[in-house]
Order: C-alpha cells, then structure tokens, then sequence
C-alpha cells in the first residue's frame, strides 16, 4: 500500500532539517570526478524545473517543493496544509485511491509528502525508466484531488491520532512552544498541525481555497535527483504543469512572500511534575537562509555542538559545552540548533536534565559559553567545527531523495542552489574573528525566548535569566 504520508520519526527529521539544514558538500578524490551540476529552467508560467542528473543511477527522485507551508495560513485555517497533505492520496479525478496505490505499487516506487512551516512537498522515487509516470502521478494529485467531503470527515481521525503522538514526543512539544512564542501572535508561531478545533472544522472549500492561492506555478520547483535527463525532465514539466496558475503579484522565488515575522523576548512555562526531566530550550533571534551570516552562524553551532550522556559520549569532547555539562552533571543532554526561515530564524539550545536542583546553573554556564563567543573562541576549536560542519553536510546526502530535497530546499528559499565548492569556500572562509562578530551581533546582551516543560522549580525566572546575557564576563 502507497505510504500516505512519512513515518513519524521521518517527518520529524524533514521538518527538523531547518534547525540543522545541510545543504550538498562533496570531497575532492585522487580521480578527480568532477560534481554533477545543478540545472535549471524556468517555464512561460514561472514554474522552475531543476535536475541534478547521474547518468548512471537507476532509480530518481521526482518532486515538487511548494514555497508554502503553515506560515500561508490563518489562525483560522491553521493546520490546512498538513490537511491538504494528508487529501493529496485520497483520489482524483483521474484516479481513485485504489487504482493511485495500485499504480505506484506495480511500479515499486514510493509516494510520500511532509509539509513543514513555509513548505510543502511531495516526491516519489522511481525506476528512471518511470519518471514520465512519477511526474504524471505527482501533477495530477497536485492539480486534480477530487477532495471528497466523504474522504475529509474520514481524514480527520487520522490527523488528530498523528497530533496525540506528536504531543507525545517533547522536544516536538518545547520546540512548537518556543516558535509560540518567540514569534507571538504571528503565522510562524503556530503549530503545522494546528490546534485540535481546527482539525475538527476545516472543511473542503478551506482546502481548495489554499490550492488556488498557494499552489501556483511561480512558487513552485519541480526537482529531479538521479537517473533523470534535465531537458526530458523539462519536457515533461511544459505537459503536465503548464496549465498551473499564476499568483496576482508573482514574486521571485527567494524572496520574503509572506509578512515579516518580528522575534519576542519572553517565555513560556508548563510546569508538570509527572515528567522525570525538565526539557528547556533558550534561543536568540537567528538569521534567514539568504543572510550573510548564515554560514558563520552554523559554524557557532557547531562550536557548541550536541551531547548525550545515555550515549556514552565522553565528557572531553571538542565542545567546551560538554565539557561543563557532564563534568558538573547539569544535563543529561543537549542538543544546539540553527533554524533558519525565509526572514528569521532561531539559533539556540535544547537541553534535557534529570538534576532538577541545578537548573538555574544548567542555564547559567550555557549563556556563560556563548558569552565567550563574544570575546575569546579559539582558533582551534573554528577550524574543527568547520570541518565537523563540512562532514555533516556530506554524510546528510546520501542518495537521490537527499539531493532533490537540497535542491528544493535552496531555490524556493534562497532562489538559487549553491554549488559544492561555494559551500565549501563559505564555510572555509569563516574566520575567529567572524565568530567573534557574529557572536556580539546575536548573542551579547539580547533578548531571548525560552520554552520549557517539565518540573521547573529549580529555573530562575526570565529577568534573572536574561540579565546573564549583559552582566556576564569571561
């Protein structure tokens, strides 16, 4: 049976990406081989066509990347993009849902598609010899959905068990609270599920709405990874996309379409006592994916990197971080992210720990440690966190589905996709002294949003927290 959406660890991954997002980085080897190239081509209706051809794989990758996710969404029609996802397979006028499983099965290809803050995607990976079908399949669901109002009252059970398993995970729960209210009162500070009323009165005309006016042709890419040819690939596209519609005012892709969204100083609290850890999260107001601080970010990222104790980990890791945590058992873990959006972002840290007496300096030598970003990281620890940052962007893009999605990811948000070697350089080029700016830009004496859950007794409030970020020396 066609997989109707992603597992739940799998679109947890996806959605997670933009915290940690790794776009193509490849090794130079002693034959030479030279890197695949990105091409692309933009229809009479806007529509983008990029490939990335590998002439001899075997199977390839087909999807679309929409520049539309929750953030196109009202508090009224929040949750109608993960809805609309959830139609995508339920039939169309051309295919019901049995004959759509049925075909993709008979092909042994995979259909799926996740829809995170400001995207929405489906994909299918296939034989190359069927992409002509894969792109047929993937147009018509896009374009055709019959969007049974039958299929609609059926649907929502199924969403709101995917919510109760969501609520479930608590570092999806502290993440969703700190969007909350880091970006209070505005689109991307609400949930992609949306909340539980929604779910149960979105009805077909909210979803066919959000069809004609975010399913356009200028804010759509249609990506192909693998074994597939640009210019067939195109050829394809003129017959079954040009028909798509085009926005009122279309708008480049890379471009802000949606209003700007303004980061908030303040905090938010659900104490529970039944939860044996407390899970805290502290971010800054990050930088947007086009920023020219977005490379030096990821590089102080990875200065302060990640830890586990239940991993083995051991405490004289690179991160100076780890080193305070785990040789002062102030966490169990901690976990750092950058997560860029089209004009914003958050970069800050996730931190679990069962020493419940001890938070407030759990979070006091963790602002300590960003502080001395301000005035003394070292020479030593840059370069091991660039060449651990350039390794993670190589092992992230294993096979054709990685590579579509890196792609897509890059034109819709930035508008065009960085070759290997400008990634590279990008993030060769980050220096000390970069750290050490970028550092005083973000982090010294800023307001910061923090999300936490859990028994919190032992976390100082917000003021004597925020106070750390300008009465703090090194």
């Amino acid at each position: 049976m066609v997989s109707r959406t992603l597992s739940a660890s799998l679109a947890r991954s996806l959605r997670a990406s933009a915290r940690n997002p790794r776009p193509l980085r490849s090794f130079a080897t002693a034959v030479n081989i030279p890197s695949p190239i990105t091409q692309t081509t933009t229809l009479s209706n806007g529509l983008t066509v990029a490939t990335e051809s590998h002439p001899h794989a075997q199977t390839a990758t087909i999807g679309v990347w929409i520049d539309a996710g929750s953030r196109a969404e009202t508090d009224k029609t929040n949750g109608t993009a993960h809805f609309l996802e959830h139609m995508a397979f339920k039939g169309t006028k051309r295919r019901n849902q049995h004959a759509l499983e049925l075909e993709v099965e008979n092909l042994g290809a995979h259909l799926n598609a996740y829809t995170s803050r400001e995207q929405t995607v489906y994909y299918a990976k296939s034989f190359r010899k069927d992409v002509p079908v894969a792109v047929d399949i993937i147009s018509d669901i896009l374009q055709n959905s019959k969007l049974e109002s039958t299929a609609v009252e059926r649907e929502r059970d199924v969403i709101l068990r995917e919510q109760q398993e969501v609520d479930k995970q608590l570092e999806e729960v502290v993440f969703d609270h700190l969007h909350a209210v880091a970006f209070q009162h505005q689109p991307l500070g609400r949930t992609i599920l949306g909340p539980k009323a929604n779910i149960l009165s979105i009805k077909r005309d909210d979803l066919d709405s959000y069809i004609k006016t975010n399913y356009t042709a200028d804010r759509m890419v249609l990506v192909g990874a693998g074994g597939v040819d640009h210019q067939e690939l195109v050829n394809l596209a003129e017959k079954h996309f040009s028909s798509l519609p085009i926005s009122q005012n279309p708008i480049p892709l890379g471009r802000l379409a949606h209003p700007r969204s303004n980061f908030v100083g303040s905090d938010v609290r659900l104490r529970d006592d039944a939860i044996p850890c407390a899970h805290v999260a502290i971010a800054v107001e990050g930088v947007g994916w086009s920023s020219p601080d977005y490379f030096p970010m990821q590089v102080m990222q990875s200065i302060m990197g990640n830890w586990d104790r239940s991993l083995g980990a051991s405490p004289l890791l690179s991160s100076r971080l780890s080193h305070v945590i785990s040789s002062n058992n102030l966490a169990n873990s901690f976990m750092s992210f950058s997560t860029s959006y089209s004009d914003t972002g958050l970069w800050g840290i996730y931190l679990v720990s069962e020493n419940l007496m001890n938070l407030d300096d759990m979070a006091h030598f963790t602002l300590k440690e960003w502080c001395r970003m301000s005035m003394a990281p070292t020479d030593v620890e840059v370069e091991r966190a660039k060449s651990q940052l350039k390794a993670g962007l190589l092992l992230s893009l294993d096979g054709t589905t990685a590579i579509a999605e890196d792609i897509g990811r890059q034109l819709v948000t930035t508008g065009r996709r960085l070759t290997p070697q400008q990634i590279e350089s990008a993030v060769d080029a980050v220096t000390t002294d970069e750290i050490k700016r970028v550092a005083q830009k973000y982090l010294w004496d800023k307001d910061i949003a923090i999300a936490a859950l859990g028994p919190l007794d032992g976390l100082l409030d917000y003021n004597r927290i925020r106070s750390d970020m300008s009465s703090m020396t090194y």
